[in-house]
């Protein structure tokens, strides 16, 4: 059986307290990519009582993806953005949920983001990473921005950590891995650099900043 609302609500406000409560609640994240970084991103996001999750990606979901990314073996094939949706209203069902289907470009991001209280760059390309990162940096400078760099292979997890980079961007990652020279991704440093950035988020709503 679904819990209530009214349960739903007070099961959080008894984690978090009311103050959080009321202000994870109310905002709005946007999560640009839906790979390893962005669907745990968005999970750990929902579980914490976040709003409203904006999910942006035009990918489907492949079956080499399954080893690191929240989808199951049954969504290969289906949009990236309606299976983690779909998955998202399962782990908490009274989140807000907009789902993109499209590929955000220097033309379109902008537009895409302007309801954002904080924007998650969880891109694998490292082009596409760069564009959002200036895009947003240039453009929306009012905004938080949370990307990542660096968190393939098997190297020590302990090497991912979270930067202040400016004063509305955060970098989580090694800033230093890179998927063409390891082994690749492997699920736990990939989950790792993602819970950093989701803890990120809540930070920021939280008025708890780097320094």
């Amino acid at each position: 059986m679904i819990p209530s609302k009214k349960e739903w609500t007070d099961a959080l406000i008894a984690r978090h307290g009311t103050t959080l409560h009321e202000r994870f609640s109310s905002a709005t994240v946007a999560i640009c990519g839906l790979g390893g970084l962005g669907s745990n991103i968005a999970i750990a996001l929902a579980r914490a009582g976040i709003g409203k999750l904006l999910l942006i990606d035009f990918d489907r979901v492949d079956i080499t993806n399954l080893h690191r990314q929240q989808y199951k073996a049954n969504q290969i094939g289906c949009y990236k953005a309606d299976a983690l949706a779909e998955n998202l209203r399962e782990i908490a069902p009274y989140t807000v949920i907009r789902t993109v289907t499209e590929k955000i470009t220097e033309e379109n991001f902008s537009d895409l983001l302007k309801e954002a209280d904080v924007i998650c760059e969880a891109f694998d390309n490292a082009d596409s990473k760069a564009m959002l990162v200036n895009g947003v940096l240039e453009q929306l400078p009012q905004y938080y921005l949370v990307a990542a760099s660096g968190m393939a292979g098997m190297d020590t997890p302990n090497t991912i950590k979270t930067r202040k980079v400016m004063k509305r961007f955060y970098l989580c990652g090694d800033e230093i891995s890179d998927e063409a020279n390891t082994i690749g991704l492997v699920a736990p440093r990939v989950m790792l650099c993602a819970a950093h950035q989701a803890h990120t988020v809540l930070r920021i709503l939280a008025g708890e900043y780097e320094v």
